[in-house]
């Protein structure tokens, strides 16, 4: 093979899981002219989640990426308005000046939203490098980091110049990557998850606190009974969590949840989902061999400060950047440890100050307060400094 063979070519990545991690992680290859195969475990036919929080450094990203927010049903996310736990008006805290700061506001849209217009980006015909292919009702077994095999239940067997492991807060490639299975640790916390049709409260006198006041998300103050929260974007969705005591039998019916919120329940067509809030806890490595770890496999935490999808997108084009087509199979440890060194750090403060602020009580609210913190997240160029670290550190 000659050196412009070599270059122009594309590595077999695989990918495990489907969720937005992983569709990132998918267009993000893809931009970069390798060839991409996913597998999922699921048959990606229900609505996934509920409100999530498309923050400034995330934006910058997906821009890269080619994502039209246009494509979303998406509203401005400025800041948080906090209620009190029986409703009522709300204090509004503004996030650090996106418009003046970072170019961009972020957004508030349904979970579901980004992660079509991902998927779309990941498959479609036409763009850089071959479409990606999904592997639907795919359940994996394990992989074998050394040698890039991956193992399906069902007994196939395939092969990758690098798997990534984007399958989440269960991630069993986590488990290959580490030698051992680690766990999320329960928080004692729940969260209803739900769709409710915000053309539903118009006429209904009794939550306009809800949508008085500033837009964006809203959350409400810890009680010793409850502490609710509803997000919404707006137009459709809403997100209502209560603590969780630990026994099996938790359901809607067993919580304690004051009228207002109750009453926003008893609205909900659709199933209401019971989201037990776990994390993981920091973990020695996200990386061996030709595999690594990304998004919640890496780094799961609480929805404190609305960075768990903003993280996980980060990952997917950081480690997309340092392996630009051309990169050779033998180049693949070194580049991944230039992943863990460039995305550990960031994602562990991310996870710990997400947890400490609901475990700590002088840490309760911290990030929206703290200016500097905001900036720190929200103004990250991760593929910036990705493609900075390559060219400082391995284009010759």
């Amino acid at each position: 093979m000659t050196d412009s063979e070599s270059k122009s070519k594309s590595l077999r990545i695989v990918i495990v899981g489907a969720g937005l991690a992983g569709l990132a992680a998918a267009v993000a290859f893809r931009k970069e002219g390798h060839d991409v195969q996913i597998f999922e475990s699921s048959s990606m036919n229900k609505e996934i989640g509920a409100a999530i929080a498309v923050t400034a450094n995330s934006l910058r990203v997906l821009t890269y990426l080619g994502f039209d927010v246009k494509n979303l049903k998406a509203t401005d996310y400025l800041g948080y308005t906090w209620f009190n736990s029986n409703g009522g008006e709300g204090n509004f805290d503004a996030l650090e000046d996106p418009h003046d700061t970072f170019g961009r506001p972020g957004i508030s849209c349904h979970r579901s939203d980004p992660h079509d217009e991902l998927k779309r980006l990941a498959t479609m015909e036409g763009g850089n490098g071959s479409p990606a292919t999904i592997h639907l009702k795919s359940n994996v077994q394990s992989c074998d980091p050394t040698t890039g095999k991956l193992t399906l239940k069902n007994g196939e067997i395939h092969h990758a110049d690098l798997i990534v492991g984007a399958d989440g807060i269960r991630s069993t490639i986590r488990t290959s990557v580490l030698g051992y299975e680690q766990r999320a640790l329960s928080s004692g916390r729940a969260a209803f998850r739900c769709l409710l049709e915000a053309s539903k409260l118009e006429g209904r006198t009794e939550f306009n606190w809800l949508f008085s006041g500033k837009p964006g998300a809203r959350e409400t103050t810890p009680s010793s009974t409850s502490s609710p929260i509803v997000p919404t974007n707006g137009t459709r969705t809403s997100s209502i969590g209560t603590p969780w005591p630990p026994r099996r039998s938790w359901s809607l019916h067993s919580a304690i949840i004051p009228p207002p919120y109750k009453g926003l329940l008893e609205l909900v067509d659709g199933p209401v989902h019971l989201w037990q809030i776990r994390a993981l806890p920091c973990l020695p490595t996200w990386i061996k061999g030709c595999a690594a770890l990304i998004g919640d496999a890496a780094h799961a935490t609480f929805p404190t400060i609305g960075q768990g999808a903003g993280m996980a997108i980060e990952d997917a084009a950081t480690v997309a950047c340092l392996l630009p087509l051309g990169s050779r199979i033998e180049e693949i440890p070194s580049r991944l440890e230039a992943y863990q060194a460039l995305r550990k750090a960031r994602g562990e403060f991310v996870l710990t100050e997400s947890v400490e602020q609901v475990t700590v009580p002088l840490k309760r609210g911290l990030y929206s307060k703290s200016k500097e913190m905001q900036a720190f997240v929200l103004g990250h160029d991760a593929v910036g400094v990705a493609q900075e670290h390559l060219k400082t550190h391995f284009t010759s």
